[in-house]
């Protein structure tokens, strides 16, 4: 079965930190593309090892503005 995650990612330094919004698992990876690879092993390994995940609901992700920079 295919089920599809949501990540956020953000970066730190000269890494990028990418984290699945749905379970409590993270990754990091020097590129966007392998922080993401990454992130998607780290989450099979987890369904794989973890009889009954605690999977939440996929959160509303959107963006808004501010009146100024910060």
């Amino acid at each position: 079965m295919t089920r599809t995650f949501t990540a956020a990612v953000h970066q730190e330094d000269d890494w990028y930190v990418a984290r699945c919004l749905e379970l409590d698992v993270a990754s990091q990876g020097e590129t966007l593309d392998e922080a993401l690879t990454n992130l998607r092993e780290a989450v099979e390994v987890y369904l794989d090892e973890v009889e009954n995940p605690a999977i939440e609901t996929t959160p509303l992700v959107t963006s808004f503005q501010v009146g100024r920079a910060a």
